[in-house]
Parts: C-alpha cells; structure tokens; sequence
C-alpha cells in the first residue's frame, strides 16, 4: 500500500503539572502506536506538562522537568522509527515559548513555537508566552545540540512532507497551515487544547475540514482530555484525522482514560489533487511564499496491507447521515440541466427510448421530475419503447408499465421488420448475429426516437451512463448520440442505487414494485435472441466485466490519477471475498484498453450535465486524444504482478 501514511492522534490522560506521569504516558502511547506501524503521532498542544498550569508556567522547576521529559521521551523512543510530536514550554533566550517538538530516533528534529496566542475570553496566554512572530532565534542550543526553533520549519521524509501549527493558528483568518502547505506540506499536525462549548465542536470540525479541502492536505488534529484542570473549563479530548475535506476517523470526547486514534492518509492522492487544481498553483506563485526551513527526517517503515482506513468497494455511493440530501441534489442536478435544455430550445416535448432496463429508467424519472417543476404534462414526454429481436417480456412489461404510472405518452415501434429489410439491403444474413446484427437495432432505434422528436417538435433523450461512456459500451450514432444525455454523470453503480432510493421514497405501490424488478433485472442491451421460455441470452457484466470493478477503477483512474498498479491494490483490498486478484487484474486490463480505444466516442459525446467529481466531458474534464497508446498502463499493471512475485 505505497502511497499512504499511517498517522496517529493520541489523546493521554493528564494530570496538571506532574510531568513525570504525562511522559509515561507518552512513551505508552507512542510504542502502542509504534506496534500498529503508525509512522508520526501528534499530541495535544503542552501535553507534557498539561495546558491548565497557568502561572506554574513561570516556575523554573516546572520548565527544567518538561524539558528533561522531552529528551527521556526522545532517549526512550530512540530505537522507534515513528515520528512523534510533543508539546511543552520551552525558555529561548529569555522568551517562553509554547512549542511543539518533533523527536525521532533519540533527536529532537526541531521545535515549532505557537503563532496566534489567544488573548480573550477564558484565554490568557500572553500572560506566559511569546509569539512565534516575535522570536528572532533560529535555532537554541538542547543539551549542546542545535536544534532548529520556528513556525518556518518543514519536515521531510522520503514519503511525505509534513508540518506544524497549534491550536489557535487554526481559528487565525490565515493560518500558518495555509502557508506551510504552499511551501509543500502535505500533512498538518495541529497540537491543541481547545475547550468544550455548546455547538463548539461542530464548529471545529467544520474549521479542520474546510482547512484540510482547501489545502488539498491531510489533517491530523490532537487536542487535550481528561485530566485537564476543570476550575473553569472543560476539555473534551478531541482526536481528528481528515484528509482533503474528509474524516477519515476521530475518537470520542469525553472519555475518562487516554485514546489512540490511527488513520492513513493518501499522499500520492493529494500530490494528484494539487497538481490538477490550478488555483492551488497559482497561490503558491502569486503570494510569494518564501522558502522554508526543510528538516530531513528518517523514513519511517511502510504502511504494509494493513490499513486503519476502509477502502470503499463503491466509491460513487453516498454513505453517512447525509445519503438522502445528497440523492435528492443529483436528481436535482439532472432535473436543472434537462430544464435548462428544454427552455432554451423552446421545444415542446422530450422523446425517450424506454427499454425496461436501469438507465431508461432513471432517464425517464428524471424527465418526469423535470416537466413537474416546469408546470409540464407528462403526457409530452414521448416514451418510446422499440421491441426487438432480444427483447424479452419482462423488460417489456416494465417498461410498458412504467410509462403508464408516469403518465407519459406510450408510443410502441416493433424494429425487428424495419431490421430485416435493412439487412436485406445491405445483403447481411439476418442468422449471422454478430456485430452488424446488434448495431442495426441500436441505429434503428435512434432513427426512430430522432424522427419522432422532429415529429413533435421534441429533444431525444439520451439515457447512457458514465461507466457505459468510459467503457465505450454503446454504438457509435447509435445509443451513443441523442440531444441531451441526462444519465451522462451518474455511473452505472448509482444508477442502481439512486432507482432503489427513489422506491423506497415512492408513496405509489405499482411504481416501487415496477422499480423493484428492473433493478433485479440483469444488465442485457438485449440485441441477440432470446432463448427458449425467453431466456436472456445476452449479459453485458458477462461481456466487459462487472459494473463494480469498472466503476470503481473509472473513479480511482480519473479521480484521483492513480497508477493501475495502486488501482489494482486498492482493489484486492475492497473486493477481498468477492473477487480474487487475477479476476480483478484481468478487468483491470479491460478497463484501460477499453478507455482508451473509446475515446474517439467521447469526442463527439452530446451534452450533459456533471454531476459528481468524475466527468468524460470532451468540453470539460477530460481531454484524452483519441488515438493515445495504453501500453504504459497495461505494462504497469505487469509490474504489479513482478513486484507479488
């Protein structure tokens, strides 16, 4: 699992002042974190002495033992790889500063001193310590070593660039992040002590994910617990891992004990992230970020095939507390787009092929849904359903039922006489089912749905979805053209997940049992006859693959820019018990051969709206030449074979 860094938030159970105690635990923490392979741990901001000493902060007695604490921490974790991350208050120069310090292998790597003291409120901390801004000392002599001092400082190993900031730096209008990661962190270790207030965290959360999306970064946030003094105020103990905008993991506030929260972060994703986005770039040009200080550090051991993180087999599906709002806003999104075409083009109706399977479906809801909110009769929507030589009865039922419970207007054209005279014209044996066979249907079918809609003063509706435009799963001038495909940003996966939660939103009965059994229906262009008891002989999954693997390779390949060598491995470990390794590998190598040998049909794709982060627009977010050679990534995927041998 190259690419990820396992980082660790740990939250010990403190006791105000006694610094002999907080380093036990520190150590504990750190060598259990050390066991999990975790690579760098961060704790909360002062966690050697504890954040609510107050004026003990000026106590000699209390700075030499925190000092003296910080170098047995760094003596006792010397034969540790991992990286760990310690606050206390430092004497530099005559200037106590509250500081973060970053140890490894018996070394203290260097000290980052807090930035934006807080002055208000329940704060007082320009009472005890300096600023960063107002250190002018570089560096300061530990025990007869020169150890780098500054909010300037980047450390570096050969995996990952990472930096510093401490809790209040976060709440800053600029916070030192912000520039850190302009100067190439790529993981912010934030050492906090922020108190509990009604609605607070909700708050902070939202402050740590806006700041890690913005940044393209990860975020890993530790902030002090129980054991804190409650004279005035409480301490929750927050541990937070967010990466790009998203929570990978967190702990629980309010335990009464200490916590280790581990997650992996993936760096070569938000390496991708910061070298599409332009805005990003331009920043870090335009602002004129000066150079930091980089501190080289050791590489810590790989994160190996154990991750703290789930690899989600179906990257497209929403999960969480928030799948409805977000089903109803991708509805939406189609709605709008159809909406916007319609109006523009003054016409009159929408003409859609209905063929009973999932995307005619969803296209048709989405139609209906669309004349709702422009005060239209469904009867304008012209749904057209084509019968042809695979067509079986169920698919026919379903289609024909789903017209008439939307209200739509049902036009029936049985293509199959029209096919033979075509064959007979072009001299092709209607008995040779091959490829001129199956297209012929997929053409008749558009002419048709084209004619019509010059008929009624109407716009085709294409229905093909995102995994079918990246596999080049349909006919070119065939189902492949239409005059707005609404379907064109949702893949194949959430086509069916979005039909499920639209039955189980319906009050109609007759319309979620229709839904129902297209979805349980198998996936069939159904283009080849049917068997006996009309038996489907034609599977597309059977054809090119299953939806799931595809559509999980479509959003990892161009989301995220990965190789197919990590695609492959992040794949094993989603699909592991439904797919083994050569099964995975053999459609992975499909997938790329078909992406690149299709995109001459996505060139002259017809409009559609996006919908989520991953689009084959030729307009907008991918521009692939149609004639580009895969052999880069086929070989890749080998490589990834040599490298299990």
């Amino acid at each position: 699992m190259k690419g990820f860094v396992k980082v660790a938030s740990a939250v010990p159970e403190v006791r105000v002042a006694d610094c002999r105690h907080n380093i036990a635990l520190i150590n504990e923490l750190i060598l259990k974190a050390a066991a999990s392979d975790v690579q760098i741990i961060v704790f909360p901001e002062l966690s050697i002495t504890g954040y609510t000493c107050g004026d003990l902060f000026f106590q000699q007695t209390l700075q030499e033992e925190a000092l003296s604490g910080m170098l047995e921490i760094a003596g006792y974790t010397a034969h540790l790889d991992i990286i760990s991350i310690v606050g206390l208050p430092v004497v530099v120069e005559q200037q106590l500063l509250n500081v973060a310090a970053v140890i490894q292998h018996g070394r203290i790597l260097g000290m980052v001193p807090k930035s934006y003291l807080p002055d208000y409120k329940e704060f007082y901390e320009h009472r005890w310590f300096t600023s960063a801004f107002d250190n002018h000392i570089p560096e300061c002599d530990i025990c007869g070593k020169r150890v780098p001092v500054g909010n300037d400082l980047l450390f570096s190993t050969s995996g990952v660039t990472f930096g510093v900031e401490i809790c209040e730096d976060l709440w800053a209008p600029i916070p030192p992040s912000s520039f850190l990661a302009m100067q190439g962190a790529e993981i912010i270790f934030n050492l906090s002590a922020s108190d509990e207030c009604v609605g607070k965290h909700k708050y902070l959360r939202n402050l740590i994910s806006q700041q890690s999306g913005r940044l393209h970064s990860g975020y890993v946030y530790s902030s002090c617990g129980f054991g804190e003094s409650s004279t005035d105020v409480v301490f929750g103990g927050n541990a937070l891992i967010c990466e790009n905008g998203n929570f990978l993991c967190e702990g629980k506030r309010f335990v009464y004990g200490s916590q280790l929260v581990i997650g992996d972060i993936d760096v070569e994703c938000l390496r991708n992230e910061r070298l599409v986005n332009t805005t990003f770039k331009a920043c870090r040009n335009h602002l004129g970020i000066s150079s930091p200080r980089l501190i080289p550090a050791e590489s810590s051991a790989e994160v190996g095939n154990h991750l703290h993180r789930t690899i989600s087999s179906h990257p497209f599906i929403p999960d969480g507390e928030d799948c409805d709002e977000i089903c109803s806003e991708i509805i939406s999104i189609q709605c709008a787009g159809l909406a916007k075409r319609i109006t523009h083009t003054r016409t009159r109706s929408a003409v859609i092929g209905i063929s009973g399977g999932m995307d005619s479906t969803l296209a048709l809801l989405v139609c209906a849904r669309t004349f709702e909110l422009l005060g239209r009769e469904n009867k304008d929507i012209i749904a057209v359903t084509m019968p042809g030589f695979g067509t079986t009865g169920r698919t026919y039922t379903n289609a024909v039922n789903l017209i008439k419970e939307l209200g739509c207007t049902l036009k029936e054209i049985d293509i199959k006489e029209a096919c033979k005279v075509h064959f007979k014209d072009i001299k092709h044996d209607e008995e040779h089912h091959d490829v001129v066979y199956e297209n012929a249907q997929a053409r008749e079918r558009t002419q048709i749905l084209m004619d019509v809609a010059n008929q009624c003063s109407g716009i085709v509706i294409g229905t093909g979805d995102l995994s079918e435009i990246a596999l080049g799963w349909s006919t070119y001038n065939g189902d492949h053209m239409s005059m707005y495909g609404v379907n064109c940003g949702i893949p194949k996966t959430l086509v069916r997940y979005l039909l499920q939660w639209i039955a189980d939103n319906t009050t109609s009965a007759e319309l979620r049992d229709v839904l129902s059994d297209i979805i349980s229906t198998p996936i069939s262009p159904e283009l080849l006859p049917v068997g006996e008891n009309e038996e489907m002989k034609q599977r597309t999954e059977e054809t090119v693959g299953p939806y799931e693997l595809h559509d999980f390779f479509l959003y990892h390949f161009i989301r995220d820019g990965k190789t197919p060598q990590r695609i492959l491995d992040l794949a094993i470990a989603a699909f592991a018990g439904s797919y083994d390794e050569t099964i995975i590998k053999h459609w992975l190598s499909v997938f790329i051969r078909r992406l690149f040998a299709q995109q001459f049909k996505r060139s002259c794709m017809p409009d559609g709206p996006k919908v989520g982060t991953v689009s084959l627009s030729p307009r907008g977010d991918w521009r692939m030449p149609s004639d580009a050679c895969c052999r880069l990534w086929l070989d890749n995927i080998e490589k990834s074979r040599e490298c299990r041998i």
